[in-house]
């Protein structure tokens, strides 16, 4: 990154207000980051408008700085497509703490390191699924299905159209019943 006459532009991805949001931004502001993005998302939200808005700020001779790599990509593959995009507008990227924190993902040694990994990620994905596939197959050959049980039954189904046409809360019944307020009112969903 000695080459690098852009500048350091920082994204963080906090779950909340706990300690780690300020470890993040602290050690983006320490590294010399000239301006932070920030999502507040837990891993799982899909939204991530900060992330989208600091690739869209970078510019070329840039570099993208994160605090560490699952703030930033969801998975390894999700990370190589990202940073060989920004490589391609120009745009570096660099990684503070844990995974790749030592390697410059800019340099051929770092890239080609960064594509092994990315490799690494696609072949456990594609055996995980193998797996999965195989495990829901041999499971169908003994007449077994996946899923959560079913916590309504017809009895139970039953009572709770009777109580709930006696005027009793919703709340009452479900907890007669010791089911949630949330599954009551989806079995009587499905049931109309």
């Amino acid at each position: 990154m000695g080459t690098n006459t852009g500048h350091l532009i920082g994204y963080a991805r906090v779950s909340g207000d706990d300690q780690e949001a300020q470890l993040q931004l602290d050690a983006l502001m320490e590294a010399g980051c000239a301006r932070v993005f920030s999502d507040k998302a837990s891993g799982k939200n899909t939204e991530r408008p900060e992330l989208t808005a600091v690739l869209d700020y970078v510019r070329p001779g840039d570099t993208l700085c994160v605090w560490k790599l699952d703030r930033f990509a969801r998975s390894l593959i999700d990370l190589v497509n990202m940073v060989d995009a920004l490589a391609a507008r120009g745009v570096g990227f660099k990684v503070l703490t844990g995974a790749l924190a030592s390697i410059d993902p800019n340099t051929p040694d770092g890239r080609l390191m960064l594509q092994v990994v990315g490799a690494m990620a696609e072949f456990e994905r594609s055996l995980i699924q193998e797996r999965t596939r195989a495990g829901l197959d041999a499971a169908k050959a003994q007449g077994r299905t996946g899923g959560r049980p079913v916590v309504m039954d017809a009895d139970k189904l039953a009572a709770a159209k009777a109580r709930r046409a006696k005027g009793e809360s919703v709340t009452a019944v479900a907890k007669a019943l010791g089911v949630s307020r949330a599954t009551l009112y989806r079995a009587l969903a499905d049931a109309e």
